[in-house]
């Protein structure tokens, strides 16, 4: 079976002062470094969906290996990115699942990501969660692919989907930190 997996890095970074996919930690641009979570968690393909300053993020990151694909409609919040995203992943029809990763959560290990793929099938339905808190990342099985593209809007992404529809909790506070970094004070030190 394989599990696709899915890097989120199309936004602006408005609070934070400019796009997440460019900000740079370790001398490693957060866009590889999660695209490199993923690729090294078994992920395969490895979808990244660029949209404020793409061409600077193409020129800057080293994403040989991944499928990059533009959101034109990045603006318009997460949900496009993440229908983006599924959308290029629909024609794989052998791929079963996709782990979905914001690229602003750095701390996501790919222990965390080995342990969305090892509950993949078509149908699962799971998220992290970090004292109790819903987090990323995040397993949705292909059966519920169109479902999701069909709900997310805004900055929402699946948020809904997924408690409505009673996506597995999946504690992972033992092998990541599932922040999100919104501004350059939650940067890890």
């Amino acid at each position: 079976m394989r599990v696709a997996g899915l890097l989120l890095a199309a936004g602006a970074g408005r609070r934070f002062g400019g796009p997440k996919a460019l900000v740079a930690h370790g001398g490693v641009l957060w866009v590889d470094r999660a695209a490199a979570v993923l690729r090294d968690a078994g992920c395969a393909p490895v979808v990244v969906v660029l949209g404020a300053s793409a061409a600077v993020v193409r020129a800057r990151a080293s994403l040989a290996g991944c499928v990059v694909v533009d959101n034109d409609d990045w603006a318009s919040g997460m949900g496009s990115s993440l229908r983006a995203g599924l959308s290029a992943l629909a024609g794989a029809g052998d791929v079963e699942a996709v782990v979905v990763l914001p690229v602003d959560t750095p701390g996501v290990t790919v222990a965390a990501v080995e342990r969305f793929r090892a509950l993949a099938s078509r149908a699962s339905l799971a998220r992290a969660s970090y004292d109790g808190a819903p987090g990323h990342p995040v397993l949705i099985g292909a059966d519920h692919w169109p479902a999701v593209s069909a709900a997310a809007v805004g900055d929402a992404g699946a948020r809904d989907y997924l408690r409505e529809h009673g996506a597995l909790d999946v504690p992972c506070g033992d092998v990541a930190d599932g922040a999100d970094v919104d501004h350059p004070r939650d940067l890890p030190t």
